[in-house]
């Protein structure tokens, strides 16, 4: 049997955690060994208020994995995401190595170091560099086409790159509440990167797509465009906001409003229109901060594979209906019922982060050859992993 590779999603509600090997068929998504599951102790809003209490949320669902894939979990991959999360671009450049002014692998490394030392201040004070991405680069100040430069002769060589970032502090916190669990962290991923592995295929992130993880107390969006994540943003609104609203505009219990959130209450004494009204308000609000970040970075209505929905708030039956009226975008929610899905048995969205860390694991230490055009893992990080993932941190 291959090494288990383990993700572990700390969520303000859940804590989820897969446990999966890879296949004999590279073309075929990881095989989940178990899956486990607990109510989140000791967040609000993606922090850490008590290490102890989320310590104990994870050890409950570690057991529960380690008991269905009759393994003990001794290291782990760990998702990070809370409104923490941050981005940062820089522009670097340094001057090519070689007499003959080819530019080689040595150069890039180089760039990219430059790049991080040209972030502002503010970028990087109490922020842990979590992901380096790199974006564009530029020979001679004539921007390269195709990706690298590599092979290409010039005297100076520019990058401009995407630094993703978290508070110090918060990344330090979750790293220990799981080593108190007695678990090592071997890496730690930003969620929506995670999540990307599982909910988007190639085409989507060659084309230009937002993936938009709905959380219940935040909404975090990873764009994607040339196969690359171009931006990252984390919203402090979620799921748990429509609850909120529906408890206080039809004057019920929480409880009560949840399951109306959902559509488990069949023949509810309350005005459908009423109910769908309120929904629809909070869900508008949610996607125009959205749009408002596509905007921002230049790409509102302009990424032709749409907004894909995922997460444990995805489920809202409206939800994909309203995110296309307001961003203009084709929209749809990442299935979970069928195709590499059902492979992967995973019942929802909320699932992909920690699934996708185990893909992270899997695909770190070697080029990963996988995916048929039918299989929406391969597609999802076939050809991109392979070229970013030797930038990564």
């Amino acid at each position: 049997m291959s090494k288990p590779i383990v993700g572990i999603d700390i969520g303000t509600y859940h804590v989820k955690v897969v446990i999966a090997e890879a296949t004999d068929n590279p073309a075929q998504p990881p095989r989940i060994l178990g899956t486990g599951y607990a109510e989140s102790r000791g967040l609000k809003n993606g922090y850490i208020v008590s290490i102890g209490d989320v310590s104990r949320s994870v050890s409950a669902a570690l057991n529960q994995a380690s008991k269905a894939a009759r393994i003990k979990v001794k290291r782990a991959y760990l998702g990070i995401g809370g409104v923490g999360l941050e981005e940062a671009y820089s522009r670097g450049e340094t001057v090519v190595e070689r007499g003959d002014s080819e530019i080689t692998g040595r150069d890039l490394p180089r760039a990219i170091a430059a790049s991080e030392k040209s972030l502002p201040p503010s970028a990087v004070l109490n922020r842990k560099i979590i992901h380096t991405i790199p974006l564009r680069y530029s020979v001679d100040g004539v921007r390269v086409l195709g990706g690298s430069p590599i092979g290409m002769k010039g005297q100076r060589v520019a990058v401009e790159t995407l630094f993703i970032t978290c508070l110090e502090r918060h990344v330090n916190d979750l790293v220990e509440a799981v080593e108190q669990a007695g678990v090592e962290v071997e890496d730690v991923v930003a969620s929506p990167l995670a999540a990307s592995f599982v909910a988007m295929s190639k085409m989507q992130k060659r084309v230009g797509s937002v993936l938009a993880n709905i959380g219940s107390e935040t909404l975090s969006i990873i764009v994607f465009e040339d196969t690359v994540p171009i931006s990252i943003k984390v919203f402090p609104v979620g799921s748990s906001d429509i609850t909120n609203d529906l408890a206080l505009g039809l004057r019920i219990s929480p409880e009560e409003a949840d399951q109306l959130k959902q559509g488990a209450v069949l023949g509810a004494p309350y005005p459908k229109r009423k109910i769908d009204d309120v929904i629809g308000r909070r869900v508008t609000d949610m996607f125009k901060l959205v749009e408002s970040h596509l905007k921002k970075i230049g790409k509102s209505e302009l990424l032709p594979g749409g907004i894909i929905l995922t997460g444990g708030g995805s489920g809202v039956a409206t939800m994909s209906d309203l995110a296309k009226a307001v961003l203009k975008l084709p929209s749809r929610t990442a299935a979970m019922e069928s195709g590499v899905a059902s492979k992967m048995q995973l019942k929802d969205g909320s699932w992909a982060v920690a699934y996708g860390l185990t893909i992270w694991g899997l695909t770190a230490g070697g080029d990963f050859e996988g995916g048929s055009e039918g299989l929406g893992i391969g597609d999802a990080f076939k050809s991109a992993w392979r070229w970013f993932k030797k930038f990564l941190p």
